[in-house]
């Protein structure tokens, strides 16, 4: 019997996985994804999901980044038995309930019922700049705020991950 070589997304995965991102069992296709490696300890998988090619897990918004000097971070949480379509986008602060079927092509911006399908693109108007801005102004006064040290690049450490990934279990948070 031969050797399987390791291939990069694999190792990819695998290096997500040791900086904390939690993976249930007989997950299928997250290789073919990009996962957000930045924020990759924010991501939670559980059991048998699915990932069609070229699916992307988003734990973070840096639309925040040149307003407020800090991005915007939360959880993406994708329950068992969920099926998420080639190429859909989960954004931060998403879960994927039980059995639920996302599209291909989806952007995914608000939370998917166990259940239910979805699919689409939802981008439409929702504020101007500065009121998105001012808004995420107020919510820094009652939100998790990490500084650089909560970052790959400040050197955080596996308690630090574990800890943001408590604090943002229900909530939205912002790094520098």
């Amino acid at each position: 019997m031969g050797l399987r070589k390791t291939s990069p997304e694999d190792l990819n995965v695998q290096a997500c996985i040791e900086k904390g991102m939690k993976v249930g069992k007989t997950c299928h296709g997250l290789a073919a994804s990009t996962i957000d490696y930045a924020h990759c300890w924010l991501i939670e998988i559980g059991d048998n999901v699915t990932f069609a090619p070229q699916t992307y897990l988003l734990a973070h918004d840096a639309s925040t980044k040149r307003y407020l000097n800090y991005t915007k971070i939360s959880k993406i949480k994708i329950e068992d038995n969920a099926f998420i379509g080639a190429r859909a986008l989960i954004m931060p602060g998403v879960t994927v309930g039980k059995n639920a079927i996302v599209a291909a092509g989806s952007i995914v911006t608000k939370s998917v019922p166990a259940g239910y399908v979805v699919g689409g693109n939802p981008a439409k108007e929702i504020a101007k700049t500065e009121e998105y801005i001012n808004r995420h102004k107020a919510n820094m006064d009652n939100a998790p705020v990490y500084d650089y040290q909560w970052t790959i690049g400040g050197n955080i450490t596996p308690d630090m991950c574990n800890q943001m990934s408590k604090e943002l279990d229900d909530a939205i948070g912002y790094v520098k």
